[in-house]
């Protein structure tokens, strides 16, 4: 016959209610259950007046019940000992989670540390990097402003010929024009691409004129920045450059002059190199005493 819906329902309960029963309790229950079972079984079965119990001996039942109690202290003992290894292993396991953290906080702190440490590095290095490009650009400004490094901006270029037929330029012609824009404004010079600079000398050497020790040929081109606007005019307004165009003039030079923006080298680096040199300070010497006559 098909199962009431009551009967299924007690059913489930007793299926939940076994799953929920601790297996030793289950054990001790089932055991006993069978044994009831069992023995009024054969009390149902024995013939009238007979005792059913007579028929097993009771050394039986005796063992029965050392084996069932020697069961349940093994299982007593087993759940004792895995509930000791679990507590072991959580102590254990919490030791670990421990050490890990303080081994995780140590590497955080490393960690701030350096990072810093890389800050304080960075700065430094920012420093040092500003440093370098302020010393690089005062380099720049002063190899310019000796003539040793390249310069480039607005000027006038002059360029000087020998007389058709006539005199030949010198180099103290030259020289009068090289002080005499000095002398009005200029911030850099050069005479046929050759930079000029404290040590530059222009001297004749046979025909030619040397300028940094290099021969120079006609024409003369000596080029010069500074304010394009004036530097024509204060030229002749100086002394020097008064007296080039008037020297000019009367031996018949060839002068042209041109304004625009200029492009000119640095002088070679041999001229920084100091041949000799002498202690000393800028005063004179004592004038020397005239000895009387003897």
């Amino acid at each position: 016959m098909p199962e009431s819906p009551a009967e299924r329902d007690a059913a489930r309960a007793a299926i939940a209610d076994r799953a929920r029963t601790p297996l030793l309790n289950l054990i001790t229950q089932e055991s006993l259950d069978q044994d009831y079972q069992h023995v009024a079984e054969k009390k149902r079965l024995a013939p009238p007046g007979e005792d059913a119990s007579s028929g097993r001996p009771r050394w039986v039942a005796a063992a029965v019940v050392a084996a069932f109690g020697m069961l349940v202290a093994v299982a007593a003992v087993q759940t004792s000992n895995a509930s000791d290894i679990t507590s072991a292993s959580r102590q254990e396991l919490l030791g670990q989670i421990k050490a890990r953290g303080d081994d995780a906080a140590a590497v955080q702190g490393e960690l701030v540390r350096q990072r810093a440490r890389n800050i304080r590095l960075q700065d430094a290095r920012d420093a040092v990097a500003a440093d370098e490009r302020t010393t690089d650009n005062r380099r720049d400004r002063l190899a310019a402003q000796t003539g040793f490094g390249p310069v480039s901006g607005p000027g006038v270029e002059i360029t000087v010929d020998d007389a058709p037929g006539g005199a030949a330029v010198h180099d103290e012609d030259l020289t009068l024009l090289v002080n005499g824009l000095w002398q009005a404004g200029a911030e850099a010079i050069a005479i046929n691409g050759k930079r000029l600079t404290a040590r530059s000398a222009i001297r004749n050497a046979g025909a030619a004129i040397n300028v940094n020790g290099a021969p120079l040929s006609p024409p003369y081109v000596v080029s010069a920045i500074g304010d394009d606007r004036t530097l024509q005019a204060d030229l002749l307004e100086t002394t020097t450059g008064l007296r080039f165009a008037n020297l000019a003039d009367a031996l018949g030079f060839r002068v042209v002059q041109n304004v625009g923006d200029l492009d000119l080298p640095g002088a070679p680096q041999r001229l920084l190199e100091l041949l000799s040199a002498r202690s000393g300070d800028d005063r004179e010497p004592p004038a020397r005493k005239k000895e009387p006559p003897s």
